[in-house]
């Protein structure tokens, strides 16, 4: 799969089918295309999609996603 769109699993990082994506949503995470260019990296919460701090990523590898 092409990067900048899809589903990341945030166990791995690495990305998954639609299908899987949508058949586990609390623990991938969906990406919008082209969101690229911010400085440095962010966690993202697999079950939320919302961002969260660097230290709860850290803590939580299994449920977040560390997006470049």
């Amino acid at each position: 799969m092409a990067k900048g769109g899809g589903y990341r699993s945030a166990g791995t990082g690495r990305y998954v089918s639609g299908a899987a994506g949508r058949a586990n949503p609390g623990t991938t995470v969906k990406e919008a295309p082209g969101k690229s260019g911010s400085s440095g990296g962010h966690y993202r919460s697999a079950g939320t999609g919302r961002y969260v701090t660097t230290k709860h990523g850290k803590a939580s590898p299994g449920t977040t996603v560390f997006e470049k």
